[in-house]
């Protein structure tokens, strides 16, 4: 996997964060610089520390499934890139609460992580250099988040499910040429 893919994979992963960071900047009656910097910390630094955990996961299993291994990659990236297309056309409304204290922050962080989790795992069967696809999905991550959180002050909901049928349909894309890349070259 290239840089241009690990961009658009972290650009994808990205989405549900920044979904939620619009959502939590619509909350804050007077946005300051460190609302912006706390919600792209907990997101960045979560989506960075998830597919670490997943790609240590994957490695203990590499030797088993390596014969299924691009198969597994597109079916987990299909699945979440689906997942996040479908929560685009939803209309469930999120609840607005204003707090950035741990206690909210940390699940959310967590909840918006949990594809990256399976990404992580989908690059020990990769050639993907994990460090800087850490560091890439974390970077992006934190300056889409912050961007959101000012975004959905300024703006409101009108991106939340543009942002997740975008990364939808970035994971599901990867996971076709993951898929085409390994059968036919």
């Amino acid at each position: 996997m290239g840089i241009v893919e690990l961009i658009l994979l972290s650009v994808g992963l990205a989405m549900d964060a920044f979904a939620v960071s619009i959502c939590k900047g619509l909350s804050v009656q007077k946005l300051k610089p460190r609302h912006c910097v706390t919600a792209g910390a907990y997101f960045g630094g979560f989506q960075a520390l998830m597919p670490l955990i997943g790609w240590l996961l994957g490695t203990q299993f590499e030797s088993i499934i390596k014969s299924v291994d691009h198969w597994i990659a597109f079916a987990l990236l299909v699945l979440i890139g689906g997942n996040m297309v479908r929560e685009s056309f939803g209309k469930d409304e999120e609840s607005l609460n204003a707090s950035f204290a741990p206690k909210v922050m940390l699940p959310l962080a967590v909840a918006t992580s949990i594809d990256a989790l399976a990404v992580g795992v989908t690059f020990a069967f990769l050639q993907v250099n994990i460090w800087i696809a850490i560091l890439l999905i974390g970077v992006i991550t934190f300056v889409i988040s912050a961007a959101g959180v000012k975004i959905g002050n300024v703006f409101g909901a009108k991106y939340k499910s543009k942002a997740e049928l975008a990364g939808g349909i970035i994971l599901i894309a990867l996971g076709i040429k993951i898929l085409i890349e390994h059968l036919f070259f």
